[in-house]
């Protein structure tokens, strides 16, 4: 098989390449079979492939029954037409032209999109694409690089089968297109995890940097940087592009749509089929978000007074703050003395580091103080569970606050999983099947399990259990803020925002190696959690 560094149509994923891995799939689409047959030329032009990492050994072409049963807007246009745009610029001439300026939106994203121009190194700017052909919704999400020859650049779309209710992926490998599955397989044992479903690991579409700032996208927040000279400012796409404010609702509205449908599916005959595939959301960290404060780094100084840290380092705000558990929380979030996040940055060297090209500077990304937060994809599921009446507020509420200092990797929710049903339970025995588990096993645990803390939360009284939840909260964030006054404790924090790091670069999501800062936390220190009076200690 050719070198990873041989193949052109594939996004440059600095951090896999320097964990010596390869992609297969959507996000980064060099599985082995498909791309050598590309290389030699054994893939037919004017055909429409398959290839699903984990489930096919190779690619074969889909026959035309197959086609048919592809309802998304790139097969009605153009595969069963026999029509196989090979640039993103074909693409978009070939669908029908947009009604209005709000039905095509063009958006730019690059990690090193704040680096200053001159840099040595590859600066990889994308474009993302939301194309809606029918009525106002996107139908149709398209990534390409935005520099390069349009012919051989990456370009991959996610395209919305309303008929279906999925997402079907493909990726142009030349001279094809690749069909590289679709919703329900990011959910199947066999091809979870692998190809375009190391990333949209629930079938859903992806923006890691969802929330203001809107990390490394151009947005209202920062401009992606560009040299006076740079030949992408010609290109039209370019001119067209706004800002990533306006995908964060396009994606949170596309996650939510598959949420829907297949909350819908699974519950159709009266019975949850997978209750573990749904209670993953609730119980587990599928999948992450990435967040930051709002204030650039480089302008914070000791003398800047207070700075607010990402909402979800703290807790998961959304999903307890607002909508259906809405907890009575009256406390304000903490505020870290300016002064200790630089020192901060000093005593744990903070870099930015792209090994891959040589590329070092000192200090923290663009926005300051980057970390993992408990993903909108999980949070959509809970939520609509609740109001399916799958489960209900305070099941999902009981869940939340058993770890709910630790949002993200809490080995102690995952725990909670044990006792999920694997086999298609009746909607209305599902809560309390799982009650009953935990609380039998609670019978014969020691009194801090998490299995006795659960059954204790689930005993409140109706009445009490919000503003008991609430107070728990409310004193937790007591403690922090004055914890976090001194020097000591914000370095605890610092080190328990790099432990949740270190997790999220275990993870395929993790791309890009400018994602990231880099520090001189040994890579094999202890993973370490937060604890309800606001210190840090080992993970257990």
């Amino acid at each position: 098989m050719e070198s990873v560094h041989s193949f052109q149509e594939r996004r440059r994923a600095t951090a896999w390449l320097q964990q010596g891995r390869v992609g297969d799939g959507i996000t980064e689409p060099t599985g082995a079979e498909v791309t050598e047959d590309a290389a030699s030329g054994a893939l037919e032009a004017g055909k429409l492939y398959r290839y699903v990492a984990g489930v096919d050994q190779q690619a074969r072409s889909l026959d035309p029954q197959e086609v048919q049963q592809l309802g998304d807007p790139m097969a009605t246009v153009f595969f069963r037409q026999g029509r196989f745009p090979m640039t993103v610029q074909d693409l978009l001439a070939g669908l029908p032209q947009p009604e209005t300026t709000a039905n095509q939106q063009i958006y730019l994203t690059s990690e090193a999109g704040q680096i200053l121009p001159g840099a040595d190194l590859p600066r990889d700017p994308r474009f993302a694409i939301a194309r809606a052909i029918a009525g106002r919704e996107a139908d149709l999400l398209i990534s390409t690089g935005a520099t390069g020859d349009p012919a051989t650049t990456f370009l991959q779309v996610a395209a919305w089968d309303q008929a279906a209710g999925v997402f079907n992926y493909y990726m142009r490998r030349t001279p094809v297109w690749v069909w590289a599955g679709n919703s329900w397989l990011s959910l199947t044992s066999d091809s979870r995890g692998h190809g375009c479903f190391d990333s949209h690991v629930n079938g859903s579409v992806v923006m890691k940097e969802l929330k203001q700032p809107w990390i490394n996208w151009q947005s209202q927040s920062a401009t992606i940087q560009l040299a006076p000279d740079d030949p992408l400012r010609s290109n039209p796409l370019y001119q067209q592009v706004v800002g990533g404010q306006n995908l964060e609702l396009t994606v949170r509205s596309l996650v939510s749509r598959w949420t829907a449908a297949r909350l819908a599916a699974v519950t159709a005959d009266g019975r949850v089929a997978h209750p573990d595939h749904l209670m993953r959301h609730l119980f587990t960290t599928t999948t992450v978000n990435l967040a930051s404060s709002a204030t650039p780094s480089a302008v914070v100084t000791p003398s800047s007074g207070d700075l607010a840290l990402p909402a979800g380092f703290w807790l998961n705000t959304d999903a307890l703050l607002t909508d259906e558990l809405a907890l009575p929380v009256s406390s304000a979030l903490p505020m870290a003395p300016a002064a200790h996040y630089v020192a901060s940055l000093t005593t744990f060297g903070f870099r930015l580091e792209e090994k891959t090209s040589g590329f070092s500077q000192p200090g923290d990304t663009f926005f300051a103080f980057v970390v993992p937060e408990a993903a909108y994809e999980d949070y959509d599921v809970v939520l609509q569970m609740v109001r399916k009446k799958l489960i209900t507020a305070k099941f999902a509420a009981c869940a939340l606050m058993l770890d709910f200092t630790n949002p993200v990797f809490s080995p102690e929710r995952a725990r909670l999983m044990t006792y999920v049903p694997t086999v298609a339970t009746a909607v209305a025995d599902l809560e309390g099947q799982i009650v009953q588990a935990i609380s039998r096993a609670a019978a014969t645990l020691q009194p801090d399990s998490p299995e006795r803390r659960f059954t204790a939360d689930w005993a409140l009284p109706a009445a009490d259990w919000p503003k008991a939840f609430a107070q728990r909260i409310d004193d937790y964030l007591a403690h922090v803020t004055k914890l976090i006054g001194a020097s000591a404790a914000f370095d605890d924090y610092v080190r328990l925002a790099e432990s949740r790091r270190r997790d999220f670069k275990a993870m395929r999501l993790n791309e890009f190696e400018l994602t990231l800062p880099t520090t001189n936390i040994p890579g094999d220190a202890p993973r370490l959690r937060m604890r309800e009076d606001g210190t840090v200690e080992p993970r257990p």
